[in-house]
């Protein structure tokens, strides 16, 4: 399966990130097929092309969650921005158990 993520590239302590789309078993920094754009994490900047993301979206690439949400950005691509953290069961258990314990009034 193709997906479309980031890959990481410039100098040290000053990143830079790629646009790419490979298979999603091939290591990040291997060979991709195609580069599909740039992103500068300091100033924001994305430099896409966008008609290529389309192209291959519609070949059936997926795209990592980062991905999606900077392409809802940049309104390439229509929907809800998803969800890149994951919080473990067992760490929202302690949470809800800990937001359930402020809610209950002290008597």
């Amino acid at each position: 399966m193709l997906s479309i993520r980031l890959s990481r590239v410039g100098k040290k302590k000053r990143p830079l990130y790629r646009f790419v789309i490979m298979d999603k078993q091939k290591d990040p920094w291997g060979k991709s097929l195609e580069i599909l754009g740039s992103r500068d994490p300091r100033t924001k900047v994305n430099v896409l092309n966008a008609d290529r993301i389309k192209y291959w979206i519609s070949k059936g690439a997926q795209t990592s969650e980062s991905v999606w949400n900077i392409l809802v950005d940049e309104k390439i691509v229509e929907g809800k921005k998803r969800s890149v953290t994951h919080i473990s069961d067992r760490h929202a258990k302690l949470l809800a158990d800990e937001k359930a314990k402020s809610e209950t009034p002290a008597a």
